[in-house]
């Protein structure tokens, strides 16, 4: 892709099971796509603007703007014809990571992604666009966040771009009282790798896919909701109680900056860390 678009991502992250997120902003492209190893799905976020693909003797247009997705199955190859500079999130997705969420859903259908041309879908998009804020930050806050987020989403382009759209039946129940309680003590833990959805789902011998909808299910949160409150709590613990100064509450609760907390802690209470601790003073 680098190749193509002549430029490297803005930002990029890979996760352990070989799907990636980056955020790239390049220039017109007027090229041809080579054949991918993974499912490519976009969301755009630049301005509004029309373009061309063509695929053998198919052509398509379509126009880009925010709420929109783009999917190149894998395998599949075509030419672009972008006019304008774009502003794009893009997800990675092995095909073996939508057969896994076919198994742990018990889907019958087969899986056959659809190719898509800014096909309106504000629900993927927004999904998408999401992760743009969560590529660095916080290793653990951040990790948990793209592995939910990568399950949801090869969820959704089951139920909604696929030859046979599936329904997933709602998961009822919560966790047990033993196993809920593992697994708040590893989402506790200092440890990034004990807070893994890969991690907590076998602790509680459960499908990541099951696991997350019956820890939800008890506690009303996601994991990284829960965990994203839990620093949230020890954060302002630190700044009410102790004379710390913000960049070692920073540290000590694993962000790579004291700017990234900074913008972290004030998306959830409308404050800076140094603002609210003088108002709790």
């Amino acid at each position: 892709m680098s190749r193509v678009l002549g430029t490297t991502p803005f930002r990029m992250v890979l996760d352990s099971s070989g799907a990636g997120i980056a955020h790239w902003k390049h220039d017109p492209l007027h090229d041809v796509v080579q054949p991918m190893t993974h499912h490519v799905i976009m969301a755009y976020n630049g301005t509004v603007q029309r373009m061309e693909r063509r695929s053998g003797r198919s052509i398509v247009t379509g126009t880009f703007r925010p709420g929109v997705v783009i999917i190149i199955p894998e395998g599949s190859s075509s030419r672009w014809d972008i006019p304008k500079p774009v502003d794009v999130v893009q997800l990675y997705l092995p095909h073996a990571s939508l057969e896994r969420v076919v198994d742990e859903a018990n889907i019958a259908t087969p899986v056959d992604l659809l190719e898509r041309t800014a096909q309106p879908d504000p629900v993927t998009s927004r999904l998408l666009l999401s992760a743009a804020d969560c590529l660095v930050g916080n290793e653990a806050l951040d990790t948990l966040f793209r592995q939910q987020l990568i399950d949801l989403l090869a969820t959704r382009l089951l139920t909604a771009h696929t030859g046979s759209p599936t329904t997933i039946q709602p998961i009822k129940g919560g966790l047990a009282p033993k196993t809920l309680l593992r697994a708040v003590e590893r989402l506790r833990s200092d440890s990034d790798a004990d807070v893994s959805l890969a991690a907590l789902a076998a602790e509680a011998a459960l499908s990541r896919f099951h696991f997350c909808r019956a820890f939800k299910e008890s506690t009303g949160l996601s994991p990284h909701a829960w965990l994203r409150q839990h620093r949230l709590d020890q954060a302002m613990n630190m700044l009410r109680d102790t004379d710390v100064s913000v960049m070692s509450v920073a540290a000590t609760l694993g962000y790579t900056s004291q700017t990234a907390f900074a913008a972290s802690f004030r998306k959830l209470t409308g404050e800076t860390p140094s603002d609210w601790r003088r108002r709790m003073r």
